[in-house]
C-alpha cells in the first residue's frame, strides 16, 4: 500500500478512535457515509474516482459498523440520487424501499461501487432517515439524515485530503417556552 493510502488508513483510524472516545455510536443505529474518494486522494469529486482509496474506506467502516452493531448506508452520487447501497436485512429492517440500480464508479462512485460487491446481499435504497452521518468529502449527506442534525467536532479534519463533517441527529425540541425537555 503506497504512502496516500497509508495516511487515508491512518486517518480513519484516528478519525474512529475520536468518536468511540465521544461515545459516538450507539448499537443498533443507522450510519450514513459519503464520500468522495477522488478528493481523499486531492481530486476534484466526481473526477478521480479510486478503487484503492474504496477498499481503505470500505474496509475501516465496515469494521467499525460490525464492532458497533450499525446499520450501515453507503450514500452514492448525483447519477443515481443519491440511492443508498447496504444489507438487504437493513433494508427490511428498516423498511426501506428498494430500487433499481448496480452503483458503478461513474454513477455512484467507487464507494458504493465497492460496497456493492462486498457486501453478502447488497440492495441499494432510494433514502433513509438516518441517526449518524459521516460526509467525507462534502458529497451532501444531509437529505439522509433526522431532521434535527446536530454537528460533531472531531480532532481528525481531513480523510486523506477530503474534509469530513460528522453529524448526530436528536429529536426535534416543540412546545415552546413552557415545556420541559429529556437531557
Amino acid at each position: 500500500m503506497n504512502d496516500e493510502f497509508v495516511k487515508l488508513k491512518n486517518d480513519l483510524e484516528r478519525l474512529i478512535e475520536d468518536l468511540n472516545e465521544q461515545e459516538f455510536f450507539d448499537d443498533g443505529q443507522v450510519l450514513v457515509i459519503g464520500c468522495s474518494t477522488s478528493e481523499t486522494i486531492g481530486g476534484h469529486i466526481g473526477k478521480s474516482s479510486s478503487d484503492q482509496a474504496a477498499k481503505v474506506i470500505y474496509e475501516q467502516i465496515s469494521k467499525l459498523a460490525k464492532e458497533k452493531n450499525l446499520h450501515l448506508l453507503i450514500q452514492g452520487c448525483e447519477h443515481i440520487n443519491r440511492a443508498l447501497t447496504t444489507e438487504r436485512h437493513t433494508m427490511e429492517q428498516l423498511g426501506l424501499e428498494e430500487v433499481s440500480v448496480v452503483p458503478h464508479k461513474h454513477a455512484g462512485g467507487s464507494l458504493s461501487e465497492y460496497t456493492y460487491h462486498h457486501l453478502e446481499v447488497p440492495v441499494v435504497v432510494d433514502s433513509v432517515t438516518a441517526d449518524l452521518g459521516i460526509d467525507i468529502g462534502q458529497t451532501l449527506i444531509g437529505m439522509h439524515l433526522k431532521r434535527v442534525a446536530i454537528p460533531v467536532r472531531t480532532s481528525v479534519k481531513t480523510v486523506g485530503e477530503a474534509n469530513v463533517t460528522i453529524a448526530r441527529t436528536r429529536p426535534k425540541l416543540i412546545g415552546g417556552p413552557r415545556a420541559h425537555y429529556k437531557s
